[in-house]
């Protein structure tokens, strides 16, 4: 089970490193533009020889450097709750780390393919009739890895919390058709109790 757990930390630590190269980087789209190639990111846009900040304050940058930022902290949070929860760190025994740890991941997942998407469907629908000449590069690529390795980390995170329940579960119970669905089934904090114990 700590493999699934050390997979799904490593995949988010992976994804958040993507995530951070990706935002502060000039290459998520590449162009021809009065003969010259440029490039851009979502901070600054550069011709051959200078790199310039984007001085609009247009409405689909904004919005995708926000979801990028809001999903780089999410997972930068989940994955400091992760990692307080592989090493059973006793602190906050309150709730239930893994979980948690999973569904941040998720959210950083949605934050980025939301930024993505935004993204994607301007700049096809706004460079695509601009520019004849023009392609998405390797930091607009980088933002899709991500959505993909955080994806996977919070599947993984909360496969590990399903499994650790359902043999929480399956070992407080006789072996019986009940005992297999618990297995099977997530219940949040407790395993039900038999009826018939005394």
């Amino acid at each position: 089970m700590y493999s699934f757990m050390g997979g799904g930390l490593f995949c988010a630590g992976v994804g958040n490193i993507l995530l951070i190269v990706s935002t502060a980087t000039d290459y998520w789209m590449q162009y021809r533009h009065s003969s010259n190639y440029m490039h851009q990111g979502l901070w600054r846009y550069c011709v051959p020889g200078k790199c310039m900040t984007h001085t609009d304050s247009i409405a689909y940058w904004d919005a995708t450097r926000a979801f990028m930022i809001l999903s780089m902290l999410a997972c930068f949070i989940g994955i400091v709750i992760g990692v307080m929860a592989f090493i059973h760190y006793s602190s906050f025994d309150g709730f239930d780390k893994t979980f948690a740890a999973g569904i941040l991941f998720f959210i950083s997942c949605f934050f980025v393919l939301l930024a993505m998407a935004v993204y994607t469907g301007v700049t096809v629908n706004y460079y695509g009739k601009r520019y004849g000449s023009w392609r998405f590069s390797w930091s607009y690529i980088m933002g899709w890895v991500a959505v993909v390795l955080t994806f996977f980390s919070g599947t993984k995170t909360l496969n590990v919390m399903l499994n650790m329940n359902a043999f929480i579960c399956f070992s407080n119970r006789e072996f019986s058709f009940i005992g297999i669905f618990y297995m099977c089934a997530y219940r949040m904090h407790e395993c039900p109790r038999n009826s018939n114990s005394r």
